[in-house]
């Protein structure tokens, strides 16, 4: 199986620890930067765990919640009050009562389309930024979170998709997903996301073996062409380890 040219590995015994550990990879990129910090969350289910963490003691006393910013990566084109709606889960689960209503930034689905609510949040993240050109010596997030799904894609980036392609936009609409929930999208594009310090997959469970084989194989899937301008982490916990890999603890 070839790894040669993957991310940095890190391997956690279960999800518990490989919550724990992404825990602790967040609170260390907050305190590297004693200003604004800007964190891009990721929706789905491999961050649920480390949301709860974040949101209980002791670690939601750790964080400077005055001075960090929370985006997302992408959103289901469904209401702010639809379960499916990524950012309200997290709201939920960590960010409402902790972080000031204006740190925390939605991508917003009351638009017509998928294609307006990506414009809208474009506009978001370049006055956040202040420019609407990105400078790969000063990156737009501290912190990148990510996952992969079952076919290889990552935020709402799927294989096959032009999406996956896109150089000049910041966000772009996605018209449906290859994987359920069979919703249309809205998804920060490849470069975007890579303006980060740190971008870190969060890839947990057996049934993400599958998907995760092919990516230490090198298929090149969304997954894998996610990289961050800086350093770019797999925390990976063993039921999802590939038969024959063994990474650093």
């Amino acid at each position: 199986m070839a790894t040669a040219g993957l991310p940095k590995l890190i391997v956690a015994a279960d999800s518990e620890a490989l919550a724990q550990t992404a825990a602790e990879r967040v609170m260390a990129r907050i305190s590297a930067h004693p200003g604004r910090i800007a964190i891009c969350l990721t929706g789905g289910s491999s961050p649920k765990k480390l949301y709860q963490l974040l949101g209980g003691d002791p670690w939601r006393g750790k964080i400077p919640w005055d001075r960090v910013h929370w985006f997302i990566g992408d959103e289901r084109f469904v209401p702010e009050s639809d379960r499916l709606n990524n950012m309200a889960v997290a709201r939920a689960t960590f960010l409402d009562g902790n972080a000031p209503a204006g740190h925390i930034h939605p991508i917003p689905t009351i638009a017509d389309n998928p294609d307006r609510s990506a414009e809208a949040y474009a506009r978001e993240l370049q006055a956040f930024y202040g420019s609407e050109s990105l400078d790969p010596a000063r990156p737009l997030f501290d912190l990148v979170l990510m996952g992969a799904g079952p076919d290889g894609h990552t935020a709402s980036l799927f294989p096959g998709f032009l999406a996956i392609e896109e150089t000049e936009r910041w966000v772009v609409g996605v018209p449906k997903a290859n994987v359920a929930p069979f919703v249309p999208r809205i998804s920060l594009t490849l470069p975007v996301l890579a303006s980060c310090r740190e971008m870190l997959f969060q890839i947990a469970g057996h049934d993400k073996q599958p998907i995760l084989t092919r990516l230490f194989n090198g298929e090149t899937l969304p997954a894998l062409r996610a990289r961050s301008n800086g350093e770019t982490v797999w925390l990976v916990d063993q039921a999802a380890l590939p038969e024959g890999i063994r990474g650093p603890r």
